[in-house]
C-alpha cells in the first residue's frame, strides 16, 4: 500500500522551529491533520482514551478542524491492553511519514521494551522534523529511542527519579505539566496529558478549536505547561483560601482590561501581598503575574480569533496597555506575532466587534501585569 511506503515524500510533515516560526493555518475539511498513535503491548488504556478523545472524535459540526487519527502499531495484530480492552492498530509503521503529529501514550510497566522496529520508526521520525509528544510514561519509551539524550523532560512526579535512573542522558525537569524541547513534547501524569493534548491542538490550529474541544470534553481549556503537576496544601484552611482565591481568580478574569497589580489582587483577597503570592502558589501550582499573564494572552488569542478588532484595541480589551507589550508577550510565549497569530487561526467571517465599548482605563502602569511586569 502507498500508505505503508515509509519512503515515501510527504511535504508536509516538516514542523517549522517553533522558536522563530508564526504557526501554521487550521487545515481544511478536505485535508485533515495527521495524527499517529504509536502502540505496542504495555501501553496505558487512559492514556489512548485522551489521545482518542481530543483527536478522534469528529467534532467539525461544532466548528473545531478536521483531524485524521491513526493508530499506528508494527503490524495490525490487535494489541491487549490493561481492563480487558484490546486495541485495533490500522496502519503499520509505514505510515509514519505521513503523520503531522506522532504520540506515545504511557506505559503500564515503565520499562517496558519498545519494538526496535519502533524505535527506530521514532528516529527517523524525528530527523524528518515531525512533531513528537509523549504523555506520563511515554518518556520512557523516547529514551529508549534516545531522543531525550541531552535534552529536557518531564514525566509523572513519582517516575522522575526512575527516567534519571535508567536513562542518566535525560535532563529531567521534576516539576512541570508539560514541556517542549526542540520538536519532542513530554507530559507528566494522567491530567497532564489532556493539558499537553490541548496545547498541541492549540498550538496548531488555535485557541479557539482547543476551547472547542475543552468544551466538549467538560474540562479546562487553559493550563500552562510551567504550572506544578504535585500541590500539596499544608495550611489547615484549604478549604477558605480555595475559595477566597477563586474568587480573586474570578475578578481578575472581569477585569482583565484593567491595569491589575499584584497588590490589587492581594487586597481583593484580604491578604498581604507576601502572603497572597504564597497562597496563590500554594493552589494554582503558578505565580499570580505568571497566571495573569497567561490569561491576558489567552484573551487576545480569543480576539484575534473571532474579532477584526484593530490592534490596539485587542491589546486593551486583554490589558497589555499597548500594542508593543501584547507583542512582546506573544513573542515570549507563542514564539509568534498578533498579527501573524490572525493571519494564521481567524475565522473566515469574525463577527463585527461589540458596538458596546468595555469599561475604559487607564494605561497600565509600570507595575502592573502588562506593560513591564515586575518579578513577584
Amino acid at each position: 500500500m502507498a500508505d505503508d511506503d515509509p519512503d515515501a515524500p510527504n511535504p508536509e510533515n516538516t514542523a517549522p522551529d517553533p522558536k522563530n516560526a508564526a504557526p501554521s493555518p487550521k487545515n481544511a475539511a478536505s485535508n485533515p491533520y495527521r495524527v499517529a498513535l504509536l502502540a505496542f503491548p504495555g501501553i496505558r488504556a487512559f492514556d489512548v482514551s485522551i489521545i482518542t478523545e481530543v483527536w478522534g472524535t469528529d467534532r467539525t459540526a461544532q466548528n473545531a478542524p478536521a483531524f485524521d487519527l491513526r493508530r499506528v502499531a508494527t503490524d495490525t495484530t490487535p494489541i491487549p491492553m490493561r481492563g480487558g480492552l484490546t486495541l485495533h492498530p490500522d496502519r503499520t509503521l509505514g505510515w509514519l511519514p505521513q503523520a503531522d503529529l506522532i504520540i506515545v501514550p504511557g506505559l503500564d510497566d515503565h520499562l517496558t521494551p519498545a519494538p526496535a522496529p519502533l524505535l527506530h520508526a521514532l528516529r527517523r521520525a524525528h530527523a524528518r522534523g515531525t512533531t513528537l509528544a509523549s504523555l506520563c510514561g511515554g518518556a520512557f519509551t523516547l529514551a529508549q529511542a534516545g531522543l531525550l539524550d541531552d535534552r529536557r523532560a518531564i514525566t509523572h512526579w513519582n517516575l522522575v527519579d526512575l527516567l534519571r535512573a535508567h536513562h542518566p542522558r535525560v535532563t529531567v525537569v521534576p516539576d512541570a505539566l508539560f514541556l517542549q524541547d526542540d520538536n519532542i513534547w513530554t507530559a507528566a501524569g494522567t491530567a497532564a496529558g489532556i493539558d499537553l493534548c490541548l496545547h498541541l491542538v492549540r498550538r496548531s490550529h488555535g485557541a479557539e478549536a482547543a476551547a472547542t474541544i475543552a468544551r466538549s470534553m467538560v474540562t479546562a481549556p487553559f493550563r500552562t505547561g510551567s504550572q506544578a503537576q504535585f500541590i500539596e496544601h499544608p495550611t489547615p484552611h484549604t478549604d477558605r483560601d480555595d475559595d477566597t482565591l477563586a474568587a480573586v481568580r474570578e475578578h481578575a478574569l472581569r477585569h482583565l482590561h484593567e491595569p491589575l497589580t499584584i497588590a490589587d489582587l492581594a487586597a481583593h483577597a484580604g491578604m498581604s501581598e507576601r502572603t497572597f503570592a504564597r497562597h496563590f502558589t500554594a493552589a494554582t501550582g503558578t505565580t499570580p503575574l505568571r497566571w495573569l499573564l497567561d490569561q491576558r494572552v489567552a484573551t487576545a488569542q480569543k480576539l484575534l480569533e473571532r474579532t477584526d478588532l484593530p490592534m490596539p484595541e485587542v491589546a486593551r480589551r486583554a490589558g497589555f496597555g499597548s500594542e508593543v507589550t501584547m507583542r512582546q508577550h506573544f513573542a515570549s510565549r507563542l514564539a509568534t506575532s498578533p498579527r501573524a497569530y490572525r493571519a494564521a487561526f481567524s475565522a473566515p467571517n469574525p463577527p463585527p466587534p461589540s458596538t458596546e465599548p468595555p469599561p475604559s482605563s487607564p494605561s497600565p502602569s509600570p507595575d502592573t501585569c502588562g506593560n513591564s511586569p515586575i518579578a513577584r
